[in-house]
């Protein structure tokens, strides 16, 4: 028995645990993920955008021609992250709905551990930068639950931000679990691409100082080349005379060069063009010069991204980390088609019904890229950048789901510049890493029991040019569209939304003679294409893929009720901010009251609540003693009260009921103080852009400057919404054409 009275005595043996180490030889491992970018948009790819950081990888290392994706951004993010088909994990469309069923709840099953996970017990530190979007988005405010977010699936750090997309120079920023300030503005030359690779370098560089020995883990997601296209003025400049060709001749610029790279077999042949697309010389001198600077503007974002790449491959160097990291370059999903026809100066009054006519965007060329704006080139320039393949992101064809894939390790891989034509899908990422690093996936994370991974390794192709492909069928869904790959064929349905499943037309191809899915085999070949439709379905039922849902719109509108439920006031006080849209109070198509508890002195001024930036929102402020309520679609509807409002206590309220056109009341007090109409208000939605309380970030939604911070006392602000919303579902529908 050990004496309590002696201060040494103790039962215990000292004990150091052991720390958890990598397998010997174990690479750094850094995942660049770019956002919409097609298959053909890497200058090692055929595309005449200056990529010399990205060719340079694939120089000393390889390409491939084969790699293929979800066909969206939340999709392919869960499948590369965890090995499993995105339906298993439960991230069948966006991580914006949760439709109940297993599928499709928008959240990354626990089962279904990250590659972060997969790599902490083995001596790895994982640090996550930029975009995540697999978090249930009325799961990212400041409440959380933050077990979705970065650190709650295995990274150690995180910088980025958690929804579809943000404004380059004002984005929402969350560091680690809390949600921060943007460190620069426009005006200081401040840029999201430039700033993710600084804290990515900043991780990189603060890991080896700390563990020199150990491995980690860089995902650098950049927003780049996800609307909005916003890039430096004169690169954008720059790249007007490189696109002034126009579409077609682009296309068959890039053809030419993938044939003399070896990318794709010489007897390719370059599909119609899709549909609503005219040929370039059917558009007028000015509606040219429009589709060239905005495809000047997505070729500069890329450019730019490329150019921050070089900072991050030269901080390598630098630190003599080069040869023992594996790097992958590649893109989520093919060029997107939600610029549609004309594309957008700012999509954001189309998307609230407020049209954008032809005129007024000409009439603001020279304001695309920059900070007031919400650019997306026409669907002819996605067409090119997903050239020779058909149709966009969003769909099943080539065009949705074949990427660009570039891997590099010069210290273990051998090849330098070598292309591979193995097919390979997302899913098989994670499977491919663990065996390059010589670990079994584990059995349990977090003491919950993992599912199988359902890729396959292709790590024998990275050493062998004639390695075999996966001998697995890899199935596709998105919004209805399906298709399914196995040993070279692919049957694919291209599904009109809100029509019968029963009515979509199967195509059939012969992959491997076919690359860019020009010759329909499906008459020729009945038997083959039933096979592999029937092959389609046993894997739909396997992963969770069933019940198929066509709905945009309506999604978006069950997930914001549900998200409301029987809530109709929300309390906020001064100070609070960072309150990301899915979390705010829904304003959309419904009648609501906004009331300001205030005390004011003579002068006091600012804003009292404001939701969203300098493309899209509402603010309500003070200014010059009168109160103004703007709500901005892409153009400014200001209503100002007709007198100014007395020093002392009121509260001040804007009373806003629904209807074409909404009236809007202007209250201090019980005293109406002025009133106006508003011909478009937020039909379909408000913003990336956050709430905040007190004052307005860095993009004004009005023309004040931000933060324009209130000067009075405010000691809080209630949003009462006073009915349910009712509109116009096929409208709705439109903003499924932003929000992924």
């Amino acid at each position: 028995m050990v004496s309590a009275r002696d201060p040494l005595a103790t039962p215990h043996k000292a004990h150091w645990p052991t720390p958890p180490r990598a397998p010997e030889g174990a690479p750094n491992i850094i995942v660049i993920l770019f956002d919409d970018v097609g298959f053909a948009d890497f200058g090692c790819y055929g595309s005449s955008i200056r990529t010399p950081a990205i060719d340079a990888i694939a120089a000393r290392g390889m390409r491939y021609s084969g790699f293929h994706t979800t066909a969206m951004c939340s999709t392919t993010r869960a499948a590369l992250m965890t090995g499993r088909n995105h339906h298993s994990v439960g991230m069948g469309c966006l991580a914006n709905f949760d439709s109940g069923y297993p599928g499709y709840r928008g959240k990354i099953r626990r089962e279904a551990g990250t590659l972060a996970e997969m790599l902490r017990p083995h001596g790895y530190n994982s640090y996550m930068v930029g975009k995540w979007h697999v978090t249930p988005l009325g799961e990212t405010g400041p409440a959380g639950p933050v077990d979705g977010w970065p650190l709650g699936r295995g990274f150690d750090r995180f910088y980025g931000f958690m929804d579809a997309e943000t404004d380059q120079y004002a984005p929402e920023l969350v560091r680690d679990n809390t949600a921060v300030t943007p460190p620069g503005t426009y005006a200081s030359g401040y840029h999201l691409t430039a700033d993710l690779t600084d804290e990515a370098i900043r991780f990189v560089a603060d890991h080896v100082a700390a563990k020199p020995d150990a491995p980690f883990l860089l995902w650098l997601a950049y927003g780049a080349c996800h609307a909005p296209h916003q890039a430096p003025r004169e690169l954008i400049r720059h790249y007007d005379a490189a696109f002034a060709h126009g579409w077609d001749v682009e296309r068959k610029r890039r053809l030419a060069a993938m044939k003399r790279a070896g990318l794709v077999p010489p007897d390719t042949h370059m599909p119609p063009r899709n549909d609503f697309v005219q040929p370039w010389e059917n558009h007028g001198a000015d509606e040219r010069r429009l589709f060239t600077r905005l495809q000047a503007a997505y070729a500069a974002m890329l450019d730019h991204a490329d150019r921050h790449i070089a900072r991050l491959m030269a901080f390598l160097d630098q630190a003599g980390l080069t040869d023992d990291t594996l790097v992958l370059v590649l893109s989520d999903n093919g060029a997107s088609q939600e610029g549609m026809m004309y594309g957008f100066v700012n999509a954001m009054g189309p998307y609230n019904q407020r049209p954008e006519p032809i005129e007024e965007k000409i009439a603001r060329i020279d304001d695309i890229g920059g900070p007031d704006t919400h650019s997306n080139f026409p669907l002819g320039w996605a067409m090119a950048a997903n050239t020779p393949l058909r149709r966009y992101k969003q769909n099943t064809h080539g065009g949705g789901i074949r990427d660009p894939l570039v891997i590099s390790w010069p210290s273990r891989i051998a090849a330098r510049g070598e292309v591979r034509h193995q097919f390979a899908h997302c899913v098989d990422v994670v499977p491919t890493l663990l065996d390059l690093i010589g670990i079994a996936p584990p059995e349990q994370v977090g003491g919950v029991a993992q599912m199988p991974l359902e890729g396959t390794s292709f790590a024998a192709s990275l050493f062998d040019a004639a390695a075999p492909a996966r001998d697995t069928p890899q199935y596709f869904e998105m919004f209805g569209h399906r298709g399914i790959i196995h040993r070279g064929w692919k049957a694919v349905a291209f599904h009109p939304p809100g029509t019968p499943y029963a009515d979509d037309k199967w195509e059939l191809f012969h992959l491997d003679i076919d690359f860019s899915e020009t010759n329909n085999l499906a008459e020729a070949e009945p038997e083959r294409l039933a096979e592999l439709i029937d092959l389609w379905w046993r894997e739909a039922e396997a992963h969770d893929v069933l019940p198929l849902d066509d709905r945009f719109g309506p999604r978006f509108a069950e997930n914001a009720a549900r998200r409301l439920g029987a809530r109709r006031v929300f309390t906020f006080h001064k100070g609070m901010g960072h309150i990301p849209t899915d979390v705010a109070p829904d304003l959309r198509a419904r009648s609501y009251r906004i009331e300001a508890h205030v005390r004011i002195a003579k002068g006091d001024e600012g804003v009292l609540i404001a939701h969203g930036d300098a493309t899209c929102g509402y603010s309500l402020f003070l200014r010059d003693g009168h109160l103004h309520y703007d709500v901005n679609v892409g153009a400014h509807q200001v209503v100002r009260s007709d007198a100014p409002v007395a020093p002392g206590e009121h509260v001040l309220a804007v009373e806003v009921t629904h209807g074409a056109p909404a009236t809007v009341t202007l209250r201090a007090g019980d005293a109406a103080i002025g009133g106006g109409a508003i011909r478009h208000g937020f039909v379909n939605f408000i913003s990336w852009s956050g709430l905040d309380i007190g004052h307005d970030r860095s993009s004004p939604v009005s023309d004040y400057a931000a933060p324009f911070a209130f000067t009075g006392d405010l000691s809080k602000v209630t949003v009462t919404i006073v009915d349910d919303a009712s509109g116009d579902d096929e409208a709705a529908a439109q903003v499924l054409l932003a929000r992924e």
